[in-house]
């Protein structure tokens, strides 16, 4: 802890929380305040913890936030794209509400891999995706997204979506947000029916995962919002605030039959419980296939919702998770908590 204090090291924010004793503050490992001496530094295991030992929260690194919640001051930003993602976003707009273009754009860069302008370019044009997949007027979409133009329009679209938008009859809209969790940030994917991934957004895996949902839907990626989206969002933080145990959030998977069969038996795994791999591979009846059920939960890509972070070694030991095992370990101390609650929770 005190190496990936001095690192600063982004692995291990929501792991550990330090406090430094001679200001009586505490901070997440990644804080960019001045580093104290190793011999003030005190180290818990959550934000609670720290306060009940009587530190306060840092002003600097907002330990008592979710781990890369936005910063307050992009929230309005955020806010107003959301209702009105038609709008064409100018420099003088930006400074209107008092942010630097500059600021935003590496705010942007740093957390959605794409500029301001890019972002925003792109939710005018998953709005007009969505209103010509209805029936409407290539022209009437292109005027609703905020394009002056319908060659401009059809020049951005084919640029971002990799086509025009009168090849795009029957295509998938396949929606994608970032969603803030305790744990991490999480990307998902859903299309306007169900959820087809969700996952921590430090995965190494994920790339790889979203070629394939965009080469099994036949669909085109793009940043927003629907209902889905929405839905997960809600149940997630009722889960992380220990008021969910389960999840009626809908989903759509897309793995090989075996795959299908494992991932179905991972959600009969109660809330609060664990099975090790030979277990679920006799519970599916493949005593012998242990490895392949291992590989299957690897390619699960419904982090949480189907839990694969409930399959551990015979031994006990928690072994083999996309999101990091200390990820493995808050997942499984918080849905012992909430057992623990018993009947009527």
């Amino acid at each position: 802890m005190l190496t990936a204090f001095q690192d600063r090291d982004a692995s291990f924010d929501g792991v550990f929380f330090t406090a430094v004793r001679t200001t009586g503050i505490f901070c997440r490992p990644t804080c960019s305040a001045r580093k104290p001496l190793e011999k003030n530094i005190e180290f818990f295991a959550s934000a609670q913890l720290a306060l009940f030992a009587g530190y306060r929260p840092c002003r600097r690194c907002h330990p008592m936030e979710p781990a890369e919640s936005p910063p307050d001051w992009v929230r309005p930003l955020l806010e107003q794209i959301d209702r009105q993602p038609e709008k064409r976003w100018r420099d003088r707009d930006l400074r209107t509400l008092g942010l630097h273009p500059d600021r935003v754009r590496r705010w942007f860069k740093a957390h959605h891999n794409m500029t301001f302008q890019s972002y925003s370019r792109a939710r005018r044009l998953a709005l007009a995706f969505g209103q010509i997949q209805l029936g409407s007027p290539v022209i009437e979409a292109a005027y609703d997204a905020g394009y002056e133009s319908v060659s401009g329009f059809n020049s951005a679209f084919r640029r971002t979506l990799g086509d025009a938008p009168t090849n795009m009859d029957g295509v998938v809209r396949l929606t994608m947000n970032r969603i803030s969790t305790p744990l991490g940030q999480m990307i998902a994917c859903a299309s306007d029916e169900n959820l087809l991934l969700l996952e921590f957004v430090d995965r190494r895996m994920l790339e790889r995962q979203l070629d394939r949902i965009q080469k099994y839907t036949g669909g085109t990626l793009v940043p927003g919002e629907n209902h889905v989206l929405k839905h997960t969002s809600s149940e997630l933080a009722a889960y992380f605030d220990g008021k969910l145990t389960s999840f009626s959030i809908p989903i759509e998977t897309s793995g090989t039959p075996f795959q299908e069969i494992v991932w179905a038996e991972l959600l009969n795994i109660p809330c609060g419980e664990t099975v090790s791999y030979a277990d679920l591979a006799t519970a599916i009846g493949k005593p012998s296939a242990v490895r392949a059920v291992a590989n299957a939960n690897g390619h699960n890509r419904l982090a949480i919702l189907i839990p694969c972070h409930r399959v551990i070694g015979k031994d006990g030991t928690l072994t083999g998770y996309g999101g990091g095992l200390w990820r493995k370990r808050r997942l499984l101390d918080l849905e012992s908590s909430q057992l623990s609650l018993g009947p009527g929770f």
